[in-house]
């Protein structure tokens, strides 16, 4: 994670200047392109964003690994034909459990996919809230694609973090339960 500190700016409602955490990656990237809203852009905490409709695979995440989950649920679709719903979560504290839970009732399948740890990461809660209030409706266990259990040299960052490649096997293996 980075701190930027932000220029003063007359669209948000605080005296001070507000500071930006964002991923390591991200400001390198410039080569995003997205729509920029016309007048307030705020977005409100606790609504996550339904990036893609489907009905076999509920995929879920956030941040930086929104970009390798849409290649994952792009090239699971293209090569067998699986019809993931990919929900971006937006905000961790609160999270939008309403969303998540109607789309698991809809699809039977969860996978939650971050680049912290398997062990504490944000995903154990997920799963945990998610397996409580949908277990009747659940087809298979929910499944998380995280990074390693084990510290990591930032030179071999690439082979910690989850790639398109083991979400898409992921997502394979939960239709085969």
């Amino acid at each position: 994670m980075s701190v930027q500190q932000l220029p003063p700016c007359p669209a948000l409602p605080c005296a001070r200047p507000p500071r930006c955490l964002t991923h390591a990656a991200l400001p390198a990237d410039r080569t995003s392109v997205c729509e920029v809203p016309v007048g307030d852009g705020a977005l409100p905490l606790s609504q996550a964003d339904v990036v893609q409709t489907g009905e076999h695979v509920t995929v879920l995440g956030w941040g930086a690994q929104m970009r390798v989950l849409k290649d994952a649920v792009d090239a699971v679709a293209a090569s067998d034909g699986i019809s993931c719903e990919l929900i971006d979560l937006q905000t961790l504290l609160p999270w939008d459990t309403a969303t998540v839970e109607a789309s698991v009732r809809k699809t039977g399948r969860l996978l939650i996919s971050h680049e912290a740890p398997v062990t504490g990461g944000f995903g154990a809660e997920i799963a945990a809230r998610i397996t409580d209030k949908c277990f009747l409706h659940l087809e298979a266990p929910v499944k998380r694609v995280c990074g390693y259990d084990t510290p990591f040299p930032l030179a071999h960052e690439q082979h910690y973090v989850p790639s398109a490649l083991r979400c898409a096997e992921a997502i394979k293996d939960m239709l085969d339960f």
